[in-house]
């Protein structure tokens, strides 16, 4: 089969550990360093906290896999220092097209309205994305990169976590403050503690292809349900960085999965898609079934999940290394706060119900996907393909076509961390919203985007027509933030002006920022380090936002 990609190999260093009768301890472990195990890593040392990261193999993962990035986990890279290579190398698109036989029935936008950063997804194959992670994680000096390194053994205690550690040259043991499981859906860790992971398995097999080919097809998402070239079953088609395509064709349960992968099955089914004229060659083949699954809790004493190790999905929606990178984003500065003592131990509970709830609309989304894409029974499959031919020509009906609901962050409503609104807003940026993003210009240098001014801390935005209006007594408020023992970091958004004292001031150019945020002059919103609402205002109150932040950071309001 044809190579597109050269595999890193990454030597095994030998650990001073091997060579010592002592247990050294460190802050934290994390197990698994693929993207969702290197992006904690990348996160917890973006917040100067030591990291020694485990990984049983010595090079990034074989075939595309994880292909579809979504917008909000490319703006969660953008803060890991990844998001720009990513966009450059993968394919964008925010089109899908669904087809039944060989007609379109309907088709979708992922970004409708203008003035967004990031698109609405982009294709790459999980090696890249892996090997972008680990060249930021070889630039922090507080991540230590440990191949070849089998978790053996793990002891959770009340104060640490000892785990045991096979490599090439012997085993060891390690402690740390908090272990963080991200060693897949198969997770070893999670048998080691005897933990359970609840969910279905659902009775169908699809072959994914990677195949190599000169294609003037649009970046699109294009699914198709009983095609002429796949009658009966549905294939997907991707394209990918490097003129690789993806394509899953549906097998059925009784599919043999080492049969299905032999090039003599697998190149007759392309060519009755492509056609005989299309030349391709094979780069990678696999079989996969579906599986949505997960633990009750994603929180054990010291021991953290995270990805796959923690709930699983079926692939068809982009859910997986997604949500993820998302459970990160929500660990990250909680574990930083706790482990400061700024915050009690209570907060990682909130990691487990806010992500708990995120996997719960994942499976639910991916669920319903899956069945309408892989009916069991004649009257499913009836409904289905009534479903599919009314979309042809009836408006109505084409809200009833799943081909696979796309990866969207979870608005966290209902978490504790949120302060209920006092005051009467507009819009979708309720508390426990993921922010959206807009268009600013900025006097004092940075991003012209509104996302990458906020995160790794506690933000505050304050509307204001002219940001030189900023009166004392808020420039006072603003700076008792700062101060803070769990500091907020003012932003001020104006349509002119620079406010005083060194606060930073982002310019509204195209009044996306009031459109998205309802503001008006005077609004405040607290924002979380994930860059979630935390709190809104109408105005400028320090005992609320006090009060807010607290709440926000686990502790009494």
């Amino acid at each position: 089969m044809l190579k597109t990609y050269q595999y890193p190999k990454f030597p095994f260093v030998r650990p001073a550990e091997l060579d010592s009768p002592q247990t050294r301890h460190v802050p934290v472990i994390v197990v698994g360093a693929g993207p969702v195990g290197l992006s904690a890593a990348i996160d917890l040392a973006q917040r100067n906290i030591p990291v020694v990261v485990l990984d049983e193999d010595d090079t990034v993962s074989i075939g595309s896999r994880g292909v579809c990035y979504a917008k909000r986990a490319l703006e969660i890279l953008d803060r890991y220092g990844v998001g720009e290579r990513v966009v450059q190398k993968g394919v964008s698109w925010n089109v899908g097209r669904t087809f039944f036989r060989d007609e379109e029935v309907f088709r979708f936008n992922l970004v409708p309205e203008p003035d967004h950063h990031r698109p609405g997804m982009v294709n790459l194959q999980q090696y890249y994305l892996e090997e972008y992670l680990i060249d930021r994680a070889r630039e922090l000096p507080n991540i230590d990169l440990r191949w070849k390194s089998t978790v053996i053994g793990v002891t959770p205690g009340e104060d640490a976590v000892t785990v045991r550690v096979e490599t090439p040259a012997g085993a060891y043991a390690l402690s740390c403050d908090w272990l963080i499981a991200a060693d897949g859906a198969r997770s070893p860790i999670r048998r080691m503690l005897g933990l359970d992971i609840e969910g279905k398995i659902f009775m169908d097999r699809f072959l994914i292809a990677d195949v190599v080919m000169k294609a003037d097809f649009p970046p699109e998402r294009w699914f198709w349900f009983d095609p002429p070239f796949h009658p009966g079953q549905s294939v997907l088609l991707h394209r990918q960085a490097d003129d690789v395509w993806r394509i899953d064709f549906q097998l059925g349960w009784d599919a043999d999965p080492e049969e299905e992968k032999k090039p003599e099955r697998v190149i007759p089914r392309i060519r009755a898609m492509l056609g005989d004229d299309r030349e391709f060659e094979l780069e990678w083949v696999s079989v996969y079934t579906f599986q949505c699954r997960r633990m009750k809790r994603f929180n054990h004493g010291r021991v953290l999940f995270v990805g796959d190790s923690a709930h699983q999905v079926s692939p068809f929606g982009a859910r997986g290394a997604n949500s993820g990178i998302q459970d990160v984003d929500n660990l990250g500065w909680k574990l930083e706060l706790v482990m400061q003592g700024k915050a009690p131990a209570a907060l990682l509970d909130t990691y487990s119900d806010e992500r708990t709830y995120a996997a719960d609309e994942n499976i639910r989304n991916s669920t319903r996907s899956t069945d309408f894409i892989t009916p069991k029974g004649n009257v499913s499959k009836t409904f289905r393909n009534a479903v599919l031919g009314l979309a042809r020509h009836h408006p109505f009906a084409r809200g009833l076509v799943n081909s696979g609901r796309l990866s969207v962050p979870s608005f966290y409503v209902d978490s504790p961390l949120n302060t209920t609104d006092a005051d009467a807003f507009a819009g979708r940026m309720v508390p426990g919203a993921p922010m959206d993003d807009a268009p600013v210009s900025t006097p004092g240098g940075g991003s012209p985007w509104l996302l990458p001014h906020f995160g790794q801390g506690f933000r505050l935005m304050i509307a204001l027509d002219d940001a030189a209006a900023l009166d004392a007594a808020t420039a006072e408020g603003l700076a008792a933030l700062r101060r803070g023992a769990i500091p907020v970091e003012p932003i001020v958004i104006a349509r002119e002006g620079g406010a005083p004292g060194g606060i930073e001031t982002l310019h509204d150019v195209k009044g996306r920022v009031r459109e998205r945020y309802d503001l008006q002059p005077g609004t405040v919103y607290l924002v979380r380090p994930d860059q979630h609402v935390a709190a809104r205002w109408r105005r400028f109150d320090p005992a609320a936002i006090e009060a807010a932040l607290r709440r926000a950071s686990g502790q009494r309001a």
